[in-house]
């Protein structure tokens, strides 16, 4: 058994334009700075045997900011967040409500989420081979939580 906490990334300027970044790699704003010193803050008496993070700088810079080098940050492209194709960096309104649709079916020249909740099974499986008995942080996107929920919830029932 592995004790996991996940935290999302700080906001970033995709964020506040309202865009969906998919596998853009955008940066944090001022804003996801802050937030992630803030996260630091609220985890400092707490222990990590890692943190694990996208690849993209969103999420390991959330890391990077909150923690610097007291626990492992370990990078892992499988905590990405979906891959919106050519939906990527469109409103997020209209990604939105394309998401119902992308369930089993990919977003054009993209990934749907059963492939992102594939990839975090992966991503589950390496870390209960290498972690087991051990407490991790996951800082990651919202498919990387949806993708956690749903294998969790699939796992209890």
């Amino acid at each position: 058994m592995i004790e996991i906490i996940f935290e999302a990334h700080g906001t970033t300027f995709d964020n506040e334009a309202h865009l969906a970044s998919g596998h853009n790699d955008v940066a944090l704003s001022p804003k996801g700075i802050q937030q992630s010193k803030e996260m630091g803050e609220r985890y400092k008496n707490d222990h990590f045997d890692a943190i694990f993070c996208s690849d993209l700088q969103r999420s390991y810079k959330s890391a990077e900011i909150g923690f610097g080098n007291k626990w492992p940050i370990i990078k892992d492209a499988r905590l990405r967040e979906c891959n919106y194709g050519d939906f990527t960096q469109k409103s997020g309104d209209m990604v939105a409500r394309e998401k119902p649709n992308r369930i089993n079916k990919s977003f054009p020249n993209g990934e749907s989420y059963t492939q992102t909740t594939a990839r975090m099974k992966s991503f589950l499986g390496d870390l209960l081979k290498n972690y087991d008995g051990k407490r991790v942080m996951i800082i990651g996107h919202r498919a990387t939580q949806w993708g956690l929920d749903n294998l969790i919830k699939r796992s209890v029932a």
